[in-house]
């Protein structure tokens, strides 16, 4: 069978190893990056009684106030359903409270409580000793490196 397309040389077929020199070895490192992360985050997390999932929305009560579910779906990369289960999860471990918006009684807003806050503060203590495991095979300044580089490339139009 013959195709139109050229045939890869090894070195740059995607392997998802070290060393990787394909187009996609940033996005391989990234996506491995993230998963690393996330563990430890879930672990950070667990004995709080709350998931990642839980946590983003948490986030974005605490950076933007009040927000409708459709705006918190966007900010976490959610859908309607799944926005409504975890906001539904956060209402029963009152974290957060549904409120009706001040003329559209068909939208609700999703507030967080004070004991959202505290838990989220809390979080930030369990996670500190598993952030810094996180970064401990970096040298002196890496991490703050590696945190620039990031957010540069995550947010190209704040750099």
């Amino acid at each position: 069978m013959t195709t139109d397309f050229p045939h890869p040389t090894a070195a740059s077929r995607a392997t998802d190893r070290p060393g990787d020199t394909s187009p996609f070895a940033l996005g391989l490192l990234l996506r491995r990056a993230h998963w690393r992360a996330a563990a430890v985050m879930t672990e950070a997390l667990r004995p709080l009684g709350i998931e990642l999932r839980h946590f983003a929305v948490l986030l974005v009560l605490v950076d933007r106030g009040p927000t409708v579910q459709r705006d918190l779906a966007a900010a976490t990369g959610s859908d309607k359903a799944g926005i409504m289960r975890v906001v539904d999860d956060l209402e029963r471990m009152g974290l957060a409270v549904r409120k009706t918006v001040p003329g559209d009684r068909r939208v609700r807003a999703v507030e967080i409580t004070p004991q959202g806050v505290e838990l989220f503060d809390a979080a930030h203590v369990a996670a500190q000793p598993l952030a810094e495991r996180l970064v401990a095979e970096l040298g002196p300044g890496e991490p703050e490196r590696l945190t620039d580089l990031l957010t540069r490339f995550a947010h190209p139009a704040q750099a």
